[in-house]
């Protein structure tokens, strides 16, 4: 898996809504950059030394620029912080080429984009993306107020302004989004689309689910995960396919930092099991999955897990390294 990155310089930073801010990243030597499809996102490589991803929010048809949305997080781990706080127009940051776990399905008859708070970042490119085409979609934005809704204006000025809902928490109660109703009759040709807040996912997931929606017409990306730790986790061992090494996984680490100190490095970004950067094959043994990445039909596959943050049900993992 490459680790290149690109050198991009903050052409523009500025306030889009209450805690949100937006940076347009260009090329530092001036040249195009990686073409992306909607949904895709970048690492950012950030001054405190972490890595974040964010979603690319313009139109993919622009090579001059990429677009990012940025909420400060009161709960975050030190990234969004750093982006508003020590991210200025001209500094220059190391980027990652685009990456898309999150694409739209092109079979698709109709699709409806599910957008919670920032997480409207790759749905609206999607939205862009699919008005361009001349596709079939309806889109539902839901925030706690118009003052932190990011793309507010860009939204009501484009040409695909009547086929979104907005939804704001403190608004009256006949613009309340109604996911019940939204997800209640499933259709073989409509695709879903979501991503926000976990409890935002969690909740349309479920209902949809719930109300007989294929997995394979289900498409979402989280931004964080809730760290699972447990005073139940114990050690157990890895076993590396391609040497027949054994290492211990102590109750306390995690599979790639135990890897990493035997001198294994495995390719991490989010560290948070949302992005799928150090997907790694299971050859034997049960994993405990603890992602928020893989479907649950992955998942229950046993084939594969996310070892910086999945551990292990079985005393001993063999891994495809």
């Amino acid at each position: 898996m490459s680790t290149a990155t690109l050198k991009v310089r903050v052409a523009r930073k500025a306030a889009e809504a209450t805690d949100i801010q937006i940076f347009e990243l260009v090329a530092a030597d001036g040249s195009p950059l990686p073409a992306f499809s909607a949904g895709a996102h970048i690492d950012v490589h950030l001054p405190n030394g972490i890595i974040r991803q964010y979603s690319l929010c313009n139109d993919p048809g622009e090579r001059h620029r990429y677009l990012i949305g940025v909420l400060r997080d009161p709960a975050s781990r030190g990234g969004s912080q750093a982006m508003h706080d020590s991210v200025h127009e001209g500094d220059l940051l190391q980027i990652s080429g685009p990456k898309n776990h999150f694409p739209l399905a092109h079979e698709a008859q109709h699709s409806l984009l599910l957008a919670g708070g920032i997480g409207v970042t790759p749905i609206l490119c999607m939205a862009e993306r699919l008005a361009i085409s001349g596709a079939a979609f309806e889109m539902h934005y839901c925030t706690r107020s118009p003052e932190r809704t990011a793309f507010l204006q860009r939204i009501r000025n484009s040409s695909f302004a009547s086929r979104v809902q907005m939804h704001f928490d403190d608004g009256a109660a006949a613009q309340r989004f109604d996911l019940a109703k939204v997800l209640a009759a499933p259709e073989p040709g409509t695709h879903l689309y979501v991503c926000g807040p976990k409890g935002f996912m969690d909740a349309v997931l479920a209902t949809a689910r719930s109300s007989g929606w294929p997995e394979t017409q289900l498409h979402y990306e989280f931004f964080a995960a809730e760290l699972q730790q447990s005073d139940g986790d114990t050690a157990f061992e890895v076993r590396l396919a391609s040497s027949g090494r054994t290492l211990t996984v102590a109750a306390n680490q995690t599979v790639t930092t135990a890897l990493a100190a035997a001198g294994v490095e495995v390719p991490t970004s989010c560290e948070q099991g949302v992005c799928g950067t150090c997907l790694t094959r299971i050859l034997a043994g049960e994993p405990d999955h603890r992602d928020a990445y893989l479907t649950p039909e992955e998942q229950a596959a046993n084939d594969q897990f996310l070892p910086c943050c999945s551990r292990a049900r079985s005393p001993l993992l063999i891994l495809d390294l």
